[in-house]
């Protein structure tokens, strides 16, 4: 219920797929995602970490497997992740000692990010294929 004499014209049904936002909400957004993206990796890399300690069977056991094409393509994703999450924790680290605070200075940061990032998987890719 409104206030009388409230002139809050504000939408009631807000559709969000039809905002546009901020390349820095982009590079914001997508750094929670990767990070929450790393939290749950971090169990397949327990595992992994458990099998190669295990024994020197299961040692070379996972060596094998993490050869296959399918395993190279998830570590790739896992190094893209983790690069972009490293690469937009050190922008944040920027943005913290006042480099970049401003709009346009925060959407450059994320610019660079985003080039920094894609760079970083195709490096990622080389180094595994």
């Amino acid at each position: 219920m409104k206030p009388r004499g409230s002139k809050d014209n504000r939408p009631v049904n807000l559709d969000i797929s039809t905002i546009k936002l901020p390349v820095t909400a982009y590079a914001s957004i997508s750094h929670r995602v990767t990070g929450v993206l790393l939290f749950v990796s971090s169990v397949l890399l327990v595992w992994a970490l458990d099998a190669s300690l295990a024994s020197e069977e299961s040692f070379n056991q996972l060596g094998t497997l993490l050869s296959s094409t399918g395993a190279k393509a998830a570590l790739w994703a896992f190094l893209v992740i983790f690069s972009y999450h490293a690469l937009a924790g050190i922008r944040h680290l920027i943005m913290d000692m006042g480099i970049g605070e401003d709009f346009k200075g925060g959407a450059l940061g994320a610019r660079i990010l985003f080039v920094a990032s894609a760079l970083a998987a195709v490096a990622w890719g080389i180094v595994l294929w």
